[in-house]
């Protein structure tokens, strides 16, 4: 697969956006700023950057609890996002949705869930509608190795498969459900041949490794655009941080989150970058202030934003039939 040098830079500059964003959200939330739970993404960005790179905007993305590089790499205002943290009235669901149950439809993100699975039955029916529309969209379901073992996992799967629906399931297998290893809580190694049970491909991809992604995720988006069915694939990435802001990370090692530290994903590709001679140590320096300055623009524009009127608690709950 040829990728020319602005393709390749561009990747990189989102995933040091997905990187920045989190790294701002988890200090702001310490700070008292961010009211609720947030859960970051730090040290998954190739897997969202990855496959959202394979997307086009009418193509639909349902994700976890883990959710905000999914949104950042399918192409969420930053403004608009920080300001829904915030739970400000100029938050994409004007401050009712959070951190958790955020969404944008013009991009084709039809929300984060705080119920563990729960974006995979909505996957399910988006991707049914593809079918009944008769277009060559497809959908996306973004899940964790924790969800992977819930009933809706089973039930969408299975649908997807006898239905022949454009979906991919993205599992992102970073090790830890919560506080449960993988290994104690899943019966198989690998949680992709468990594809094999519904009828369609599964694959394991370096989840860390962006270009792995990139093509993996292509070659299941060209299958579902032709008709051919879901697939599974399960990107082998870790979280670095705790399940959730202030996870106190009593179940794992300081030695295993540095072994993982070594493979961060932005170094790794970082590197790759360089190696070819398209990114120097200034230009990355570069990328980043760049990419800090946006982000500096988003926290302002969260923190000027007002709070929503409370009149307002019980408007949009239901949609005109």
């Amino acid at each position: 697969m040829q990728e020319n040098a602005d393709f390749l830079l561009d990747l990189y500059r989102k995933m040091v956006t997905v990187r920045q964003f989190e790294t701002m959200a988890g200090e702001h939330f310490a700070a008292g700023e961010i009211p609720g739970f947030i859960h970051l993404s730090i040290g998954q960005e190739a897997s969202s950057v990855g496959v959202c790179a394979c997307l086009r905007k009418d193509d639909y993305v349902a994700t976890t609890h883990r959710g905000h590089g999914h949104m950042i790499a399918k192409g969420a205002d930053l403004k608009r996002m920080t300001a829904e943290l915030y739970g400000k009235a100029d938050g994409y669901c004007k401050g009712k949705g959070g951190s958790m149950h955020i969404a944008d439809f013009k991009i084709g993100f039809l929300g984060a869930n705080g119920v563990v699975a729960g974006g995979l039955p909505i996957i399910t029916g988006a991707g049914l509608s593809i079918k009944l529309r008769k277009t060559d969209q497809v959908a996306v379901a973004f899940f964790g190795d924790g969800a992977a073992n819930r009933g809706p996992v089973h039930e969408a799967m299975n649908m997807a498969a006898i239905w022949n629906l454009p979906i991919i399931f993205v599992v992102e297998n970073n090790r830890w459900a919560s506080t449960t290893p993988m290994e104690y809580a899943c019966s198989v190694g690998d949680l992709c041949t468990r594809a094999a049970g519904y009828g369609m491909p599964g694959e394991k991809v370096d989840g860390n490794d962006v270009l792995a992604v990139r093509q993996a995720m292509a070659s299941a988006v060209d299958r579902a655009r032709a008709g051919d069915g879901p697939t599974l694939l399960e990107n082998m990435t870790y979280r670095m941080k705790g399940h959730f802001e202030g996870d106190q990370q009593k179940y794992r090692t300081h030695e295993e989150i540095s072994a993982w530290q070594a493979k961060d994903p932005i170094a790794r590709f970082a590197r790759l970058l360089a190696d070819k001679g398209l990114l120097s140590e200034k230009q990355a320096a570069r990328i980043h202030a760049e990419v800090k300055a946006e982000l500096d623009d988003a926290l302002a524009f969260a923190r000027n934003s007002p709070l929503p009127d409370p009149d307002e608690a019980l408007n949009d709950l239901y949609g005109n039939m």
